[in-house]
């Protein structure tokens, strides 16, 4: 049994690791006896949901995430509770692992056209005598 991410897309319990931390931040009585906060750990270097152009993908998305062994680490404290946190770390693994999967389109480089050259051109033109006109008129 796994955690699914989209329609017939499952990652196994084995990939992803759970932890309880205490929160950051102002919390009152119990923010030194309740820990809420989630550190998710995802092993994105040998997750069976990745291929190599994903994790590839991924490891750009993550940024300062992702560790040198490969392991994603995403820590959610938003909320007050341990579920309200872990619903949440999940959400954000499964957006950055749908994001990691979609390839971006390759750019073709093309060039202007003749019509859109001429009309850039035409709006330099345009300024350019409304720049003049703004300066001091010519002694007679």
């Amino acid at each position: 049994m796994g955690i699914e991410i989209a329609p017939g897309l499952e990652v196994p319990d084995s990939e992803l690791e759970f932890e309880f931390i205490r929160s950051p931040g102002p919390g009152g009585q119990n923010v030194n006896k309740v820990a809420t906060a989630l550190q998710l750990r995802f092993d994105a270097a040998r997750s069976t949901v990745l291929d190599e152009h994903a994790r590839g993908r991924l490891a750009t998305l993550a940024g300062r995430r992702l560790t040198r062994d490969g392991w994603l680490i995403i820590t959610a404290h938003r909320h007050r509770t341990q579920e309200a946190n872990r619903r949440d770390a999940l959400e954000r693994l499964a957006e950055l692992i749908l994001q990691a999967r979609v390839r971006p389109k390759t750019r073709r480089p093309t060039r202007p056209t003749r019509a859109s050259r001429e009309r850039r051109l035409e709006g330099k033109k345009q300024r350019t005598q409304v720049k003049r006109l703004r300066g001091k008129p010519l002694a007679d």
